[in-house]
């Protein structure tokens, strides 16, 4: 893969220098630090609510740090896979419509590392925000409940970390044929598909459709089998990833 390292060099350098580096890793950081507080607040919201309708009684639980990890786990699940699709939409379409492709590829560089070291770009973002955030939520769900286990949030996040690898070699297929926003909207399709999938038992027991919900699975303490899920994850990477190169390879610039 001739310049792979140096263009992989590169991209890491320029996420510090765009936009890359402000959006997913600003929403992860976000709900890090806001899950806590809402999961401390709700029951306080609700009994308010409750207070101002006559006759209407609501019991609440005291909230632990379980509830704060779950609104963490949520947010990745929903709202952070959605904007990860979103912003992803452009990983090698954004690339070809303003011509830096083309740039890029007239200096000695393959379509095989520009495609791969894409990947791992933003991969490597995604996993290092991912950590910071969960960090971030640990640390501040010990502030506000005295007590965060830090296994029950590490299996829970490392679960959606394979499942968000799985969804960035999605988007880079896509991305690799399509217009950013065509790609965005085939991933979010895609993502919908893998979710239903996941309530078919074969697919969840073998499939990458295994980890969509396995985050919140080992937050409630239950022992999912993520053994074939992990493993064909890793090969729908590979295949995709090559897939993503293959079409590259084909299409004009």
């Amino acid at each position: 893969m001739r310049g792979f390292t140096q263009f992989l060099r590169k991209e890491l350098t320029e996420t510090f220098r765009t936009w890359r580096i402000w959006v997913l890793p600003g929403l992860l950081l976000f709900f890090a630090l806001t899950s806590p507080v809402i999961a401390k607040m709700t029951p306080q919201l609700l009994e308010s609510v409750a207070s101002g309708q006559e006759g209407l009684q609501i019991t609440i639980p005291e909230p632990t740090y379980l509830d704060s990890y779950s609104q963490w786990v949520k947010n990745l699940q929903q709202l952070v896979a959605i904007a990860l699709l979103l912003t992803t939409g452009g990983i090698i379409a954004g690339e070809r419509s303003s011509g830096t492709a083309v740039l890029v590829l007239t200096k000695p560089v393959s379509r095989s590392a520009f495609v791969i070291a894409k990947y791992l770009s933003h991969a490597l973002l995604v996993i290092v925000s991912t950590l910071v955030g969960a960090f971030a939520c640990w640390g501040t769900t010990y502030a506000v409940f005295g007590e965060a286990p830090v296994s029950r949030i590490v299996e829970p996040t490392a679960a959606w970390l394979a499942f968000a690898l799985v969804l960035i070699a999605v988007m880079t297929a896509f991305s690799a044929g399509m217009k950013s926003l065509a790609a965005g909207g085939a991933g979010i399709g895609a993502f919908f598909a893998i979710s239903i999938l996941s309530l078919w038992g074969p697919a969840l027991r073998y499939s990458p459709a295994g980890l969509a919900g396995a985050p919140s699975s080992l937050l409630m303490g239950e022992n999912p089998a993520l053994v074939w899920p992990l493993l064909t994850g890793a090969l729908a990477v590979i295949a995709l990833v090559g897939a993503a190169v293959l079409i590259f390879r084909r299409i004009e610039l």
